[in-house]
């Protein structure tokens, strides 16, 4: 089975478990979050800001691991989705997935949801049944 075979077959759940190491403890910290799949990525974005500890983690210590509905756990390496093209369709799948609607107590819109804040992209590292 190849990443992007096995990605796709998540494309559809709901959320995903992230497990990060803390900035500053070390310790892991681990975030439920809505996520898209694109090709071999897994896409998330960071509703609150580029202050959010889950995104500060992320760019300070990028391997991360992630844990699937179906209890699957893969690991991989975060990075921040700085190219325009990219980041628009970052929020071009988030915004197909999910019929979320802003969120007016934070000042956040769905427009700057889907493509205004900061998003991250997550590439798995093959798994143990991966052939490449």
């Amino acid at each position: 089975m190849t990443t992007r075979e096995s990605l796709a077959g998540y494309a559809t759940d709901d959320c995903i478990n992230v497990t990060t190491r803390g900035r500053r403890t070390g310790r892991p910290h681990t975030i439920e979050i809505w996520f898209g799949v694109d090709a071999d990525s897994i896409f998330l974005i960071s509703g609150n800001g580029a202050g959010a500890d889950w995104y500060r983690n992320m760019l300070a210590e990028p391997a991360l691991t992630v844990r699937f509905a179906d209890g699957v756990e893969r690991v991989g390496l975060a990075r921040a989705v700085v190219d325009p093209a990219r980041r628009r369709r970052v929020g071009d799948v988030m915004g197909a997935k999910y019929g979320w609607d802003g969120d007016p107590s934070i000042g956040l819109t769905r427009q700057a949801w889907c493509y205004d804040v900061p998003a991250i992209a997550i590439d798995l590292a093959p798994s143990a049944r991966d052939p490449r």
